[in-house]
């Protein structure tokens, strides 16, 4: 079994419209929020052994606030391009290749892709489903799977979805 969280990166600031999409920063309630939502992760009992981020500033600015509360070390996150505004189908490959030693990975990316992905990857008889994915949502699934590359569509359980004003 493995546990898999998927998250959209926090609030970004949309001040400098000059700024390139993969250079915005996050605004206050951004950097608000992943920290508080990385603290609710860690009184969860969620400790990652894989944190791979999006290569935009906004996604991995989440992820090391975000890891900073659950213990994990910022130089150990893997930043990946195939994360920044990704479809489905490129998020899956990338959960297809997570080292096998690892049990819990977190990815931090972006929507539509990010959503999409959680809706694919929820079982048809799951009794959650992902209808939002606002800024800082989490889908944490529980992924029936012994090895990383088996990871398939249709077949997590969405175990918890978590958005900062649901804490």
């Amino acid at each position: 079994m493995k546990e898999l969280l998927i998250i959209r990166h926090a609030k970004s600031d949309w001040g400098d419209p000059g700024l390139d999409d993969h250079d915005r920063s996050l605004n206050d309630r951004g950097l608000r929020d992943a920290p508080r939502m990385g603290k609710a992760l860690a009184e969860r009992g969620i400790s990652p052994d894989a944190i791979i981020s999006s290569t935009a500033l906004r996604a991995f600015t989440t992820a090391k606030l975000m890891a900073k509360e659950l213990g994990f070390p910022e130089t150990e996150i893997r930043r990946e391009s195939a994360l920044y505004l990704p479809r489905p189908d490129q998020v899956l490959r990338v959960i297809q290749q997570i080292d096998e030693a690892h049990d819990c990975a977190i990815l931090f990316g972006h929507n539509p892709g990010f959503h999409e992905t959680a809706w694919e990857l929820t079982h048809p008889g799951s009794n959650e489903t992902v209808d939002q994915f606002p800024t800082c949502a989490v889908a944490r699934f529980r992924l029936p799977i012994d090895f990383w590359g088996n990871a398939a569509f249709r077949e997590g359980e969405l175990v918890e979805f978590l958005t900062p004003k649901t804490l």
